[in-house]
């Protein structure tokens, strides 16, 4: 039996863990870790519903006196009972205790499904955690020799007895979850286990993708997260409009007529561009939710956002900053590969006809980067690699629109103010990534201004930036192939001004309509190989360069599309 150390805990360890962490340790090291450790939290269907069925017994009721020598004051019903220990180190809310004479009581613990098939009633987790209630309600006093599991599923109690194996089974796990707990490093993934599919921190463990990196997994990874999440994000452009809340609903309105309603359940990000107005009422509701707010100037360019507290997890954002501080070569040089992969693929499936010489130079300047020994030599393999690829950019065109004097023709890449439509689309598409992955990386923790490519500078989400690289061929260059190609996009959504060309008010919502349609768009995951939105694939690619920075995974590997 592991003996607890009662005097001297372990570092940065709280004194107290919830007996609720006791059972998830059980469950899964690595998911106690997450959830306690690193307070990273999501609610699927199951947590939801666990929630909903304890209400009743989460509300305090009845009395519960101490044990007294001549039990005239016995403990008949409580409910919601608080109870601690300082030599377990736990801390538990008992949803019921109830009496069984003198100072004997019994507890009652809630569960929402039904009760498994097994010769135990339950499964170990559960009957630890109600285990730690009794010991709990022994170090009180009170006479604890059983208790009893309730499942809503199916109705019925199962009896669970403190024998001396549960009891020392449930010290033995009291103890390695105190050492788990102060460790640096989470525990690795369960292999192929039945636990994950079920997992509402599925999406953040990502269980079989980091074994499959590790090279602890022989068979292809289930894909067990979403390809999508339901929620999208809701764009504002109209200047002058203002965006408030009414009754679970975000309603947009200019000048007392009503634009739009939607409901907050489906939305994902708030984007605003311009001049418009956002009431404080929806701003404390959307911060609650943990949906950002994003604005962008009047000429499309990513100007700030908003949010509710930042991340908990404050080793990756320090991890973050020391390999910043070494320069985070390996990182940078991955992203760059990946992005003169994309760049080539793109060119080769979507020439007109095939720029041989173009690709055999990225072919080239990819090999080159890959073995780049500074940043500094990696920027002037990826300049010089950009000015291959966007001098055959073209090819990729319609002729008949990107021709010399064609309203699409391109000759180089140029920006502030971008000088043509095809720069115009590109410029506000960049930004339009820019975005998404600066709410990415703050979602799971990183610091989006702090990069390993990008020269950190005041205001500019460096990071963002460098994760964007490898995806600029795949959305934002793919997406303004398709608007001009399938003519989604004319020549009359464009405005030139002094020189510079920007979009109309019906040119964006067409740009942000087809590029939210690309981030839809389902690609076979070239590592993992399932089938995956590239909405999802920013997530897991950002979730990818934490585990990294964590020291879950030796390397950190780039997206490139087959």
């Amino acid at each position: 039996m592991t003996t607890i150390n009662t005097d001297v805990p372990p570092p940065d360890v709280p004194e107290l863990v919830p007996a609720r962490m006791v059972n998830e340790f059980t469950y899964c090291p690595r998911l106690f870790f997450l959830e306690w450790v690193e307070s990273r939290f999501a609610d699927n269907a199951d947590t939801v519903e666990g929630t909903w069925r304890h209400k009743r017994v989460d509300q305090p009721a009845g009395r519960a006196p101490l044990p007294t020598d001549d039990g005239d004051d016995e403990l008949k019903v409580a409910r919601s009972l608080m109870l601690s220990s300082a030599r377990l180190g736990v801390v538990a809310k008992c949803d019921v205790v109830e009496g069984d004479g003198g100072n004997r009581v019994i507890p009652v613990d809630t569960k929402k499904g039904k009760a498994p098939d097994i010769p135990e009633g339950a499964w170990e987790p559960e009957r630890v955690q109600l285990c730690v209630q009794g010991l709990l309600l022994r170090e009180a006093g009170y006479e604890c020799d059983h208790g009893f599991l309730w499942f809503a599923g199916s109705r019925r109690r199962v009896r669970v007895d403190f024998d001396d194996t549960l009891v020392a089974r449930t010290e033995e796990l009291l103890g390695a979850l105190r050492a788990t707990a102060s460790s640096d490093l989470a525990p690795p993934p369960l292999i192929d286990s039945p636990k994950c599919p079920r997992c509402s921190l599925v999406g953040l463990c990502l269980p079989d993708e980091t074994n499959v990196l590790l090279a602890r997994r022989d068979q292809p990874p289930r894909r067990l997260i979403p390809s999508d999440d339901a929620p999208h994000p809701l764009y504002v452009t109209e200047a002058g409009a203002r965006v408030g809340k009414d009754h679970g609903r975000i309603v947009v309105s200019k000048k007392g007529e009503k634009l739009a309603s939607v409901p907050l359940l489906d939305v994902s990000q708030l984007c605003l561009r311009g001049n418009v107005q956002v009431s404080t009422q929806l701003l404390t509701e959307l911060f609650a939710r943990e949906i950002p707010v994003c604005w962008f100037s009047s000429g499309g360019w990513f100007s700030g956002m908003a949010h509710g507290l930042p991340g908990k997890h404050v080793e990756l954002r320090r991890r973050q900053v020391v390999v910043a501080s070494q320069g985070g070569l390996t990182i940078a040089r991955a992203a760059i590969v990946s992005k003169i992969r994309n760049s080539r693929t793109l060119l080769m499936r979507n020439a007109r006809s095939r720029p041989d010489a173009a690709i055999a130079q990225l072919k080239t300047a990819a090999e080159r980067a890959g073995t780049a020994e500074s940043v500094a030599t990696l920027l002037g393999i990826e300049g010089a690699a950009a000015r291959t690829y966007f001098g055959a950019f073209p090819t990729m065109l319609r002729e008949d629109l990107s021709g010399v004097g064609s309203p699409f023709a391109f000759e180089n890449r140029n920006r502030r103010p971008p000088l043509d439509p095809v720069n115009c689309l590109l410029s506000y598409l960049y930004g339009l990534l820019t975005k998404e992955l600066t709410v990415t990386a703050f979602a799971v923790g990183l610091d989006p201004y702090l990069g390993f490519y990008h020269r950190p500078r005041f205001g500019r989400p460096a990071l963002a930036l460098d994760l964007a690289e490898e995806f600029r061929p795949l959305i934002a260059e793919s997406t303004t192939i398709n608007l001009i190609n399938n003519g989604e996009i004319r020549p009359s959504d464009f405005i030139v001004r002094a020189g510079g060309v920007t979009l109309t008010s019906d040119g964006r919502r067409k740009v942000l309509a087809a590029y939210e349609r690309r981030l839809d768009t389902e690609v076979t995951h070239p590592v993992f190989g399932y089938a995956v939105s590239y909405r999802r694939t920013l997530e897991v690619q950002v979730r990818i360069l934490a585990a990294h920075l964590i020291g879950e995974l030796p390397d950190y590997v780039g997206f490139t599309t087959r």
